[in-house]
């Protein structure tokens, strides 16, 4: 990858960027405004990441040069950061690799993500309990926050649909390789014989959508009120106070009932709702922009079994790139960077193979 010439290009961006943020009137559309927002953070953050990147190569130089040199001192002192400045360079190239690869719109959004239990019954509905604490976990553990949007208890604690809002940096980026089937082999507690049960569990993870993102128009709605159900207390049980609704051009339907009120409820559905037309409309853009284009990682497909994990054997493997982690445990308590990164890492190789590929024709 040619470096300089991608980063003059970037330096060219930034000042016209940089230029676009000191129009007062870039604040009338606050889309736009957002966008540009998005972008100068962006490109600023590759240039710095250039700029550390050059220094260490630099630093690097000279304490080489240092350790070839007459003074003892200074050639040990020289010797003793080498292998840590060694470290730093591969470990930065792919930072700025991925940063040079035409941006993810998405990437800086928020997300919601839903789990369903899928084949597996009860022992399901457990599983899709262990994966919501599973991300609630890696959410603390990154410093991002969670909304609980909705649920469907089951009657053994588990649950058989769930779904939470996931707020902070660049949530989308490192959540979206989670959208599959995540399949699970135990014994489960009620199992006398000792015998390994398979169940499915599917998860989707959406960028969250804004109003600016997806118009509804309110003839397309229809919106049912009606008394909630299961666990609660006695307020969601005395109170019509779960909503339905119903988006008729699509056939999506979204029930809330977790909160406190008809109007918490009803905003709740629409945010869920604005979330999966706008996943649908980005999907389109993508097929639409290259039909060639493998579904492997970040799809979203929910038909696609993406990862095991095995209790009896405390293994994890995630299909797309075929690694087996024995660390099932931390996983299960929210440490996905291992995973996150590799699947990262394997997106770059991807798209950068897409790139060269499309220069050739």
């Amino acid at each position: 990858m040619d470096y300089a010439t991608l980063i003059d290009q970037r330096r060219r961006r930034f000042a016209e960027v940089s230029e676009a943020i000191e129009d007062p009137t870039l604040f009338n559309d606050s889309r736009r405004a957002t966008e540009v927002m998005r972008e100068h953070r962006r490109l600023k953050e590759t240039l710095e990441l250039w700029d550390t990147l050059e220094s260490t190569r630099s630093q690097l130089a000279d304490n080489e040069e240092l350790a070839q040199g007459d003074d003892p001192e200074l050639a040990e002192m020289a010797n003793e950061e080498i292998p840590e400045l060694q470290k730093q360079i591969p470990e930065l190239e792919e930072k700025l690799q991925y940063a040079l690869l035409p941006a993810d719109p998405d990437e800086d959004r928020d997300a919601l993500v839903e789990i369903r239990a899928g084949a597996g019954g009860d022992e399901a509905s457990l599983f899709a309990a262990d994966l919501l604490r599973m991300f609630q976990r890696h959410a603390e553990k990154r410093g991002w926050k969670t909304e609980h949007l909705g649920s469907s208890p089951s009657d053994v604690g588990g649950f058989k649909e769930v779904v939470i809002r996931v707020t902070g940096d660049e949530v989308f980026r490192y959540l979206k390789y989670e959208s599959g089937v995540h399949r699970v082999q135990r014994v489960p507690s009620t199992e006398t014989q000792g015998r390994i049960h398979t169940s499915t569990v599917t998860v989707a993870v959406l960028p969250e959508a804004e109003e600016v993102d997806v118009q509804i128009k309110p003839d397309d709605l229809r919106i049912e009120v009606c008394r909630a159900g299961g666990a609660g207390g006695q307020h969601v049980n005395r109170t019509e106070s779960a909503v339905q609704v119903f988006h008729l051009p699509s056939g999506i339907m979204i029930r809330c009932e977790d909160g406190r009120s008809q109007t918490q409820n009803k905003e709740r559905a629409l945010q869920i709702l604005r979330s999966r037309l706008y996943e649908m409309k980005q999907r389109e853009v993508q097929d639409a922009y290259s039909a060639t284009r493998r579904s492997l990682i970040g799809s979203g497909d929910r038909s696609e079994k993406i990862r095991t994990y095995n209790f009896p054997q405390s293994r994890i493997t995630d299909h797309r790139i075929g690694l087996t982690s024995h660390n099932l445990d931390g996983v299960l308590e929210g440490a996905l960077d291992e995973l996150t990164e590799a699947l990262q890492r394997a997106e770059i190789a991807e798209r950068l193979a897409e790139a060269e590929a499309g220069t050739k024709h």
